[in-house]
């Protein structure tokens, strides 16, 4: 008997994506629209999403005014990403959806913010690499805004080793910035209250990191 063939990064999100007709709440985060609020509110430019889900942080971007490119390797999530942005009046150019693997992406256009919402995988990923390789494509005065877990919240199926998730200072000194070029904004781990997809409730601890670059 022959051993199965292993799972792909694309066949992992699909399944996640496909055991609900909707995986997430359909709102922007909360520490996005906090942190990241009164950049996008003092001007638009073009943002780039890592690992856009469903679409909704892309979607709030659009609706102030942004262009967006928001990437997802998942072709459900980004069906479903089309569909918000439909439903929220958003003009088709105004989002480019791009289904690829963070692995392989290499930015191919200039941003003045990118952003990367809970960007965690049980397999095998080198985010610190995604996320250096986006910070190419920022434009002096442009921010790269981070947000991730500092614990697993209880109801995922997909937990993390909880002592490999970093905190706010670690996550800010693994990005390896250069003081002359960069300047941390943010880096602060915060706690909030929520719910889980089956009405649990719980406080979860974030880590959130803004960095600009200067210029």
């Amino acid at each position: 008997m022959s051993e199965a063939e292993p799972e792909s990064t694309e066949e992992h999100w699909e399944a996640l994506y496909t055991e609900r007709d909707q995986t997430w709440s359909g709102n922007p985060n909360v520490a996005l629209v906090d942190v990241v609020g009164p950049i996008v509110s003092a001007g638009v430019g073009h943002a780039i999403d890592l690992g856009s889900g469903e679409g909704a942080d892309a979607v709030w971007l659009a609706e102030h005014g942004w262009t967006v490119t928001g990437v997802e390797i998942s072709g459900t999530a980004i069906e479903r990403s089309r569909s918000a942005a439909r439903q929220a009046s958003i003009a088709d150019d105004q989002i480019r959806w791009l289904q690829t693997d963070l692995a392989d992406w290499e930015p191919d256009e200039g941003a003045d913010l990118v952003t990367a919402c809970f960007l965690h995988s049980t397999l095998e990923f080198d985010r610190t690499d995604v996320l250096q390789r986006a910070m190419t494509a920022i434009r002096p005065g442009g921010h790269l805004f981070i947000l991730s877990h500092a614990a697993s919240p209880p109801w995922s199926q997909h937990k993390h080793d909880d002592e490999d998730l970093p905190n706010a200072e670690e996550e800010a000194a693994s990005l390896n910035l250069s003081t002359d070029e960069w300047q941390v904004e943010v880096a602060e781990n915060r706690s909030r209250r929520a719910t889980g997809p089956d009405g649990e409730e719980a406080t979860l601890d974030d880590v959130i990191v803004l960095v600009r670059r200067r210029g």
